[in-house]
């Protein structure tokens, strides 16, 4: 009986350290997660209640993108016509910079973005704008 408890035993660490080893990490193997690329400091106020702040007509607005956003990705429309822009890269981020349309002027505009990593995944984001009568 003690034989086939022993036996049972080491069957079952035998198991343990199979899976174990099969659970390791493998420095060849690692796995690269996307980070979608991340906006941050749009310069125009965007439209809110209660506030209800417009801007300037023709105004000049900027954001930055994180430094792993692919920047021949970087499409930027209003109203659904793409909007020229300019992107000044550095090793920190992507500052893109554009200005309104004179066509809007008077006009509520989303301003969307979108943008792909260089590992492939996207992000969407967009901003709402009252543009005032000149």
């Amino acid at each position: 009986m003690k034989l086939v408890n022993a036996v049972r035993a080491a069957t079952v660490v035998l198991m343990f350290m199979s899976s174990v080893n099969a659970q390791a990490y493998s420095a060849g193997e690692v796995e690269e997660t996307c980070k979608k690329p991340q906006v941050r400091e749009f310069s125009l106020p965007t439209y809110q209640e209660p506030e209800k702040i417009e801007v300037a007509p023709e105004s000049e607005f900027s954001f930055k993108l994180s430094e792993w956003t692919d920047p021949q990705t970087i499409k930027l429309t209003m109203k659904e016509h793409l909007v020229p822009f300019t992107v000044e890269s550095n090793s920190s981020f992507h500052k893109v910079k554009a200005k309104l349309p004179e066509e809007l002027t008077g006009k509520f505009v989303r301003i969307d973005l979108f943008s792909k990593a260089f590992l492939g995944c996207y992000e969407r984001q967009g901003w709402l704008v009252k543009i005032a009568d000149k």
